[in-house]
């Protein structure tokens, strides 16, 4: 069995696109909420994201303790099934993936079975390993499902990665994307830096994944000296928690930096100003970002997408302040929510 991406989902990858996170919607039994979930996903399809990641950090990674992994994505792929074969569209389909070799490599089964085009896959559980190791790891993985690397931020548990890491992990053949999300300029060279020397430059797609320098991010083309040749790299979209809410904005704010002409660059980056302070908001950065899936949450409640602040992992809370940080992005910046998109919808997508 080909386990590798077709040349049309090559294509649709690297053409780019807006990838929320997608949540996962419980009940107060922390029970999965099947109604809200399906609606949750019929949101971000129906606002026109290219792809859905499904079981990743912002769909709380407790899930597997909890036995809810598989079933998120069995959900999130009927819908995405419907869908595509309403509107004649393609999805991308990632599902995450984390643990240890046998965890992973588990996980990636479960995802490949169920027609998911690849995996996002996290290290965070392996804090002591080495380069060599790691990718020993990833190629594991990369024999089941194409891999999508992932940079996961120090703050809510990645490690710190390497340009060696990268450049070898890069070199492996079924590594298709990296998402790179350290929240920090100084690692997300380093990413750069390593698919530019890996000699696959052209065959990896960068996302961003960097909350706080959305727009930035996707303004930037990388020049990376290789040699005597010099590497031009961009990233040509986002896998972010961030577009799990205003989705419908996040959508028409991708179009607009991909459409941009050199006299809108000064708009775009006061524009993406306003959406990095959001994030703040969203993502409690205040607080070492320990409200992060809670302030996701609350937005989706807001909305009537959620019902209420459920989460597995109890200490998942909004931090003292965060509601009121919440309120003001709101009031300052009323132009980047979709409020009234998701009131038109709310209804036909909770049926």
């Amino acid at each position: 069995m080909d386990n590798t991406l077709s040349n049309d989902l090559k294509e649709y990858l690297h053409s780019g696109m807006v990838i929320p996170a997608n949540p996962t919607a419980l009940t107060k039994n922390l029970e999965l909420d099947e109604r809200r979930q399906r609606a949750l996903s019929r949101y971000y399809l129906d606002a026109g994201s290219g792809g859905l990641a499904v079981g990743v950090h912002t769909s709380q990674f407790e899930i597997r303790e909890a036995r809810l992994y598989q079933p998120v994505l069995e959900l999130a792929k009927e819908e995405i099934d419907h869908h595509c074969q309403k509107t004649n569209k393609s999805i991308f389909r990632i599902a995450g993936a984390l643990g240890n070799t046998n965890q992973a490599t588990q996980e990636a089964k479960i995802a490949s079975d169920l027609g998911y085009h690849a995996v996002l896959l996290s290290l965070a559980a392996l804090k002591n390993q080495s380069n060599e190791e790691l990718v020993a790891h990833c190629k594991a993985v990369a024999e089941i499902i194409p891999v999508v690397g992932f940079y996961l931020q120090p703050s809510v548990g990645g490690r710190i990665l390497d340009t060696d890491f990268w450049r070898s992990f890069s070199q492996i053949e079924n590594v298709v994307a990296i998402k790179m999300a350290p929240f920090d300029r100084y690692h997300t060279i380093d990413v750069v830096r390593g698919v530019a020397e890996s000699g696959r430059a052209h065959e990896i797609a960068l996302y961003t994944g960097n909350d706080d320098n959305i727009v930035a991010d996707l303004l930037t083309e990388y020049h990376i000296p290789v040699g005597d040749k010099i590497i031009k790299k961009r990233i040509i979209g986002g896998l972010l928690g961030h577009w799990a809410v205003w989705n419908k904005k996040a959508v028409e704010l991708y179009d607009k930096v991909k459409n941009a002409s050199p006299s809108d660059l000064q708009d775009l980056l006061s524009l993406g100003i306003k959406v990095t302070d959001s994030n703040a908001a969203f993502f409690d950065s205040r607080n070492g970002f320990k409200g992060s899936i809670a302030g996701i949450h609350e937005v989706l409640i807001r909305q009537g997408l959620l019902e209420a602040n459920y989460t597995i992992n109890p200490n998942e809370r909004l931090s003292p302040g965060q509601k009121e940080e919440i309120d003001r992005v709101y009031k300052l910046y009323p132009e980047l929510n979709d409020d009234n998109f998701v009131a038109e919808n709310l209804d036909k997508w909770m049926r």
